[in-house]
């Protein structure tokens, strides 16, 4: 009979299954972008040490069920061309990963593909992962290229919504409106004309670049500097579900990653480590410590851009469970 330490198995990404014996390795793939080269390595593994199929995770990983827990170690040697190849941090070398606390970090496609995306989701993903891994807490990350949200991050702990604060030269517009009919029809109907130019009520602006996309004159343009909405505290699971809610509105990349990294020892400071498995969410604590504390933990030494927007206090709706 094998001897097997549940919270070490775990620990190191691998799934405990419903089959006595056998256990599911989780691949991390930060960002959802993977080079196909490393598709062999994974068909070998499934091939060889599981049972022929791998399962496409909601979170843009890989995990390949049926392996025998004996061969767990082989396994793990198996995946270090992955975890080299997309640079992830770990401890000992061939020993697979260390942690599987932190959710791989998901994302959508982002501007390498889309038009409507505001930044490269695939590299601050990555970047993130870098800051973040490995680590024992139970953390989602999500990031979105737009606020069309197409990774549904409002379900995640923190949320990342690209945008962009559009650049308006007024000698290029013809006065067309395109960039106003389209505001009005798609996004947050935030521009009008006034005296045969364009003017945008910037308190009301989601950033979604929709403007710069129609204007046939590039009067509208991106903006050089990336920025971002961080919402926070969503979560699914059994016990009261709820999107999060907005935290910041034009935030710098900088400053969501010490944000993130803020809300680790946030979380070790406040967690309950008698709830099930050791694993509070960061939600459930917020509650129980009310936002101001966390608040006040998450913005510790954070130096926000000037146009930043900081929404406080903040309520979160959603369904509650007597």
């Amino acid at each position: 009979m094998l001897d097997i330490n549940v919270k070490k198995l775990k620990k190191n990404a691998f799934r405990i299954t419903k089959e006595r014996g056998l256990t599911a390795s989780r691949i991390r793939v930060p960002g959802g972008h993977l080079n196909v080269k490393y598709f062999d390595i994974i068909k070998n593994i499934a091939d060889n040490y599981g049972n022929g199929t791998i399962h496409i995770t909601v979170r843009q990983g890989f995990e390949i069920p049926a392996i025998k827990m004996e061969d767990m170690p082989k396994v793990n040697e198996l995946i270090q061309p992955i975890i080299e190849g997309l640079h992830i941090n770990q401890d000992e070398h061939g020993k697979g990963y260390t942690s599987s606390g932190t959710r791989n970090i998901s994302a959508c496609i982002g501007n390498r593909v889309c038009p409507f995306a505001c930044y490269d989701t695939t590299t601050f993903a990555q970047k993130i992962e870098k800051a973040v891994f490995p680590n024992d807490l139970h953390f989602k990350i999500a990031l979105t290229g737009c606020p069309n949200d197409c990774a549904k991050v409002r379900m995640h702990d923190f949320g990342i919504i690209g945008m962009t604060h559009p650049q308006y030269e007024k000698y290029r517009c013809i006065t067309c409106k395109a960039c106003v009919k389209s505001c009005k029809r798609k996004s947050a109907d935030v521009l009008k004309v006034v005296n045969y130019k364009i003017e945008r009520n910037h308190k009301g602006c989601i950033g979604c670049g929709e403007c710069v996309l129609q204007c046939p004159m590039r009067a509208w343009t991106r903006s050089d500097k990336k920025y971002y909405r961080l919402t926070i505290m969503g979560r699914m699971g059994k016990k009261n579900p709820r999107l999060g809610e907005d935290f910041i509105k034009w935030v710098d990349e900088e400053s969501i990653i010490k944000i993130i990294l803020n809300t680790y020892e946030y979380v070790k400071k406040y967690i309950d480590l008698t709830a099930p498995g050791g694993k509070e969410h960061i939600g459930y604590i917020v509650d129980r410590t009310g936002f101001e504390e966390f608040k006040k933990w998450a913005l510790k030494d954070v130096k926000l851009p000037e146009i930043a927007e900081v929404f406080t206090p903040i309520y979160w709706k959603g369904v509650h469970y007597v």
